[in-house]
């Protein structure tokens, strides 16, 4: 039977704006996949993993060897240890992983807590459950925490907190501070703390990315996700992973046993190849990065978007006040037909998006791309805007 209150996640925003994009033949700055692949090592280890008959089902949980690697490198980069059998989890993608926390964790009447802009899944796992998503803004255009609006949220039928650090699509790094402060108020609550860290590899000087289970309190209440889609540049293997005591694994394995059961097998074990890379890619990968944020930055200010270079992830989100008065939506529309350059609306990030719209004049652009596509995004733009207003 059709469900009419779901009508609203038929067409994704990003859905809607890479077909857009497609149909258009404009440069896809929208959608967030590189348009290049990772290393050819972690390819190949798959490919053997194939031709070795490596293809029926893993275990449900991941391949062992995967995650005792997880376990070494979540140990040496946050000092936390992980027992591999009981306390990390293979997902097919980060998104699979928070649908099963959130499934598993919440009942009808409970609350999740997040900041907004937020990714996509969010609200939906929510109201699959029948819990609800209650999102705190934050506040542009520094995109700052209001903890006093956060605490007045905060009540009774609260069960979780889900935060995504380094941010998507705002480009924020949590700091120190405000994780404490964060802290805090989970632990004053007692709620679960459900991360998602997919941008964890990708922070740009000054900026650190602090695991927020390593704050005082935190580690035995907080499942925390990622992914090695956006670390290796395999966005397509959806190889995600989730940490957390036994008792919160024991809850989450539950939903993705019944549904997705395990992830493809080879890829998992080209992911072990990745985790075997050496310190020299990850310095190399934030390298790359760095010059690709660079290049897109200096295109935005150069055609009259107000932004910053972003802390973490590889978006910048960019104020477009001064070029037009459309609502985000219609901008990025128009944007994609006619300046043949997609972008994503912020407001497809908040759980109200036609107040946002009107509100915020802000759209995402994703510098996860070849910098000679970032150089043609720059021609589109200096040829197309002036079109665009006319």
């Amino acid at each position: 039977m059709y469900r009419p209150e779901w009508k609203a996640y038929e067409t994704s925003i990003f859905s809607e704006m890479s077909q857009l994009a497609q149909t258009h033949q404009a440069v896809n700055l929208a959608q967030g996949f590189p348009d290049f692949d990772g290393p050819d090592e972690i390819k190949q280890a798959a490919i053997k993993a194939i031709r070795d008959g490596k293809n029926q089902y893993a275990p449900s949980y991941g391949i062992l060897e995967l995650r005792e690697k997880l376990a070494e490198k979540q140990l040496e980069s946050t000092g936390i240890s992980y027992n591999p059998a009981t306390e990390i989890t293979v997902f097919s993608g980060a998104t699979e992983a928070m649908f099963c926390a959130i499934t598993a964790l919440c009942k009808p009447g409970d609350v999740i807590h997040c900041f907004e802009p937020f990714y996509e899944s969010y609200p939906f796992a929510a109201e699959l459950v029948g819990a609800s998503l209650k999102a705190i803004p934050l506040t542009p255009p520094d995109w700052t925490i209001d903890f006093e609006r956060l605490e007045h949220e905060l009540g009774p039928k609260s069960k979780a907190f889900v935060l995504n650090t380094p941010h998507n699509p705002t480009g924020r790094v949590f700091t120190k501070a405000e994780l404490e402060k964060l802290a805090a108020l989970i632990i004053k609550h007692d709620l679960v703390l459900i991360t998602d860290e997919v941008y964890e590899e990708l922070v740009f000087t000054p900026s650190r990315h602090l695991a927020p289970a390593t704050i005082k309190g935190l580690k035995e209440r907080t499942i925390s996700i990622s992914s090695t889609s956006k670390t290796y540049s395999f966005t397509g293997w959806k190889i995600g992973y989730a940490f957390a005591p036994e008792a919160l694994t024991k809850l989450i394995r539950i939903p993705h046993q019944y549904t997705v059961f395990c992830s493809a097998a080879p890829l998992q074990w080209g992911m072990i190849a990745a985790l075997e890379l050496s310190k020299t890619y990850y310095h190399l990968f934030r390298e790359d990065y760095a010059k690709r944020r660079h290049a897109l930055y200096l295109c935005l200010q150069k055609h009259g978007f107000k932004c910053k270079p972003s802390e973490g992830s590889y978006f910048i989100t960019a104020d477009y006040s001064s070029l037009s008065d459309l609502d985000d939506q219609d901008f990025a529309r128009e944007l994609t037909k006619r300046v043949k350059v997609a972008t994503i609306p912020i407001s497809g990030f908040y759980n109200d998006p036609k107040e946002v719209a009107q509100r915020l004049k802000y759209v995402r652009f994703a510098f996860c791309k070849d910098l000679s596509t970032i150089a043609k995004a720059d021609r589109y733009l200096s040829d197309g805007l002036a079109l665009m207003k006319s």
